[in-house]
């Protein structure tokens, strides 16, 4: 499906193909770190259809638990997190934040992983108390 987006201060703009049957959750600790909460969901998108069409995003480079690297693109004036992807010249898959995708109500999550990082009390949550606005 063609999909939009970008970053919370409208600084960043992209657009892509995504399948939406690779929605993903991971409850990876780098996850939690850089999304500052329990768990992020992600979209992969090939290099092939995904395209920066406005602005141009900071990288930074964490060398993960595997000892592989992943660049992390974030916007530099808002910080709203976009992707990442390996360092690596030549075809790509872009781990794009289903948060900064306009269509994002249409890709529900089918796995979730790094089940083993995951909060307890992630389970939890449709038991929590909902307030409709703050």
């Amino acid at each position: 499906m063609k999909i939009e987006g970008g970053c919370h201060c409208g600084f960043i703009a992209y657009e892509g193909e995504a399948d939406p049957e690779k929605t993903a959750i991971c409850h990876c600790t780098d996850c939690q770190k850089l999304s500052g909460t329990a768990f992020r969901i992600v979209v992969p998108i090939g290099s092939d259809s995904f395209r920066i069409t406005a602005g141009q995003p900071t990288i930074y480079v964490k060398t993960g638990e595997s000892g592989n690297q992943r660049q992390q693109a974030f916007c530099p004036r808002c910080g709203s997190s976009i992707f990442s992807t390996s360092p690596d010249d030549g075809p790509k898959t872009y781990m794009v934040r289903v948060g900064t995708i306009q269509q994002r109500d249409q890709l529900v999550p089918k796995v979730q992983i790094w089940s083993r990082s995951k909060q307890s009390w992630v389970h939890g949550l449709a038991s929590v108390r909902q307030v409709e606005k703050q």
